[in-house]
């Protein structure tokens, strides 16, 4: 015969929730790992490579004064470098590459800052060491090209790459930490080793 009542076996303790999240394999907490810092110093020598070079080529060497931005929009100052690559100013009234010139400044600004926060954020998020790296390069440009807008009203150009009547986009450091970070995405995404965490 079986009495009724409780067993005299404790409960089994409540598991207390790990750093890191279940199922999916072992993943690092958010902000963690060692892409964390390496990718901010990425991010950053970016942002001053770019403004450095804008400061003493438009500031301290004057092109700003020869070429009043924003609405000095041919080659100004325009030295040749060698028969394909020519070092120009030109203002650019859109974004990387010349894009959206049409888009009025106050709603251009807009769209990137909502960019740059959105690039923010999948940084924040990220978990591979190419993401972490590749996002914090080009928020560096993008960034800076905000303060571009801000401080100019338009975005300053100055490399020019062409062959006989082919020319490139005309572009400056911000512009390639962009193309870079994206690069480093694109590689993320076909690479197998991709899966290692950041």
């Amino acid at each position: 015969m079986t009495t009724s009542g409780t067993s005299g076996t404790p409960p089994a303790p409540t598991p207390t929730p790990g750093p890191f999240p279940q199922g999916g394999g072992e993943r690092r907490p958010i902000l963690l790992g060692p892409a964390l810092k390496g990718s901010l110093v990425a991010g950053l020598v970016a942002f001053l490579l770019d403004r450095g070079h804008k400061l003493i080529q438009l500031e301290m060497m004057g092109w700003r004064d020869m070429c009043p931005p924003p609405d000095t929009t041919v080659f100004c100052p325009h030295q040749a470098i060698t028969p394909f690559f020519d070092y120009v100013l030109v203002w650019n009234p859109g974004i990387s590459y010349g894009l959206l010139r049409d888009v009025p400044i106050p709603a251009l600004f807009v769209l990137m800052l909502f960019a740059t926060g959105v690039l923010a954020w999948w940084w924040i998020k990220a978990d591979t060491v190419l993401t972490r790296y590749g996002l914090a390069i080009a928020i560096g440009g993008a960034v800076s090209h905000l303060i571009d807008r801000l401080v100019y009203g338009a975005v300053p150009d100055f490399f020019l790459f062409f062959w006989q009547n082919l020319s490139f986009y005309v572009f400056n450091l911000s512009d390639t930490a962009i193309t870079l970070g994206v690069i480093l995405l694109l590689l993320d995404m076909v690479l197998p080793q991709r899966k290692v965490p950041a």
